[in-house]
């Protein structure tokens, strides 16, 4: 079978392994999201397309670290905000209203999928619309975290970046020194969105969560993921370990494709269109 062959037959290929197997534990990642605007962080041959993203331990390094990071974001915001799910994130919703999906289980920290409907979503790796204090644990919303960094930083409100990955702006060539962070509104703390940095563990919960599904699951599904993050990684792992059919929707290489039963190379809504 040709390059061409495999890419024509796909759409059915995925039609007979979803059909086949009615409780998917399905695993998304950032090639899901891209429909709705927002940019990936890897090319297809799984490569940074850009600097990696920051780490936890440079974001608790100091202010200047944070207020870069702050800055950017709260640029980018703008864009991420208010992004829209795509067919792709109504597919899987609509998959899941008819039962056929054991666990949806996200690397990406957008929300798209619980704002096209989906119900039974583990965000592994966190929530960009909440912020976190990281001395007191208090969860406030990126909104109010918004209007807070506007209000303390008028000057760079006519500022215009790049969008870039996860709510960041490529805001290069500034000062970010008089730029203000508000601190936490209960004690004074440090503030961070409520995702998992690189460098930071996923929380233990999120984890054992995925583990319990995985257990019951029939098949896996992972869209849009190139896999080279080990927290998404290990469990493809364990759903070969298991024997269990795994399913690729992505362009380009991915971690996993020794472990794959039915790679699909076309691009995430063409392929899931059907479904939605």
């Amino acid at each position: 079978m040709t390059l061409t062959d495999a890419y024509d037959a796909a759409p059915d290929a995925l039609r007979t392994f979803v059909d086949a197997h009615p409780r998917l534990f399905v695993l998304t990642g950032a090639g899901i999201s891209t429909d709705s605007g927002i940019p990936d962080y890897r090319d297809g041959q799984g490569a940074w397309k850009r600097s990696p993203p920051m780490t936890l331990q440079l974001f608790m390094s100091g202010e200047p670290a944070r207020a870069r990071y702050w800055a950017r974001g709260m640029i980018g915001w703008r864009h991420f905000g208010a992004v829209q799910p795509n067919i792709a994130h109504h597919a899987l919703a609509n998959l899941e209203r008819q039962g056929r999906i054991e666990l949806l289980l996200t690397q990406n920290v957008d929300g798209l999928h619980e704002a096209a409907g989906s119900v039974n979503v583990v965000d592994l790796h966190g929530r960009m619309d909440r912020v976190r204090c990281m001395q007191c644990g208090d969860i406030t919303r990126r909104d109010a975290m918004q209007r807070r960094l506007e209000e303390a930083n008028p000057a760079w409100l006519e500022l215009q970046a790049t969008v870039a990955p996860d709510g960041d702006a490529d805001l290069d060539n500034v000062d970010f020194s008089r730029f203000v962070v508000p601190p936490c509104t209960v004690c004074g703390g440090i503030l961070k969105p409520d995702v998992v940095f690189f460098g930071e563990n996923v929380p233990r919960a999120r984890v054992d969560t995925a583990w319990a599904h995985l257990a019951r699951a029939d098949a896996m599904l992972v869209i849009g993921s190139s896999l080279m993050v080990f927290s998404g990684y290990r469990f493809v792992l364990e759903a070969s370990r298991k024997g269990l059919p795994i399913a690729s929707v992505n362009l380009g290489v991915t971690r996993a494709d020794a472990l794959l039963t039915l790679p699909i190379p076309l691009p995430v809504a063409e392929a899931l269109r059907p479904f939605a």
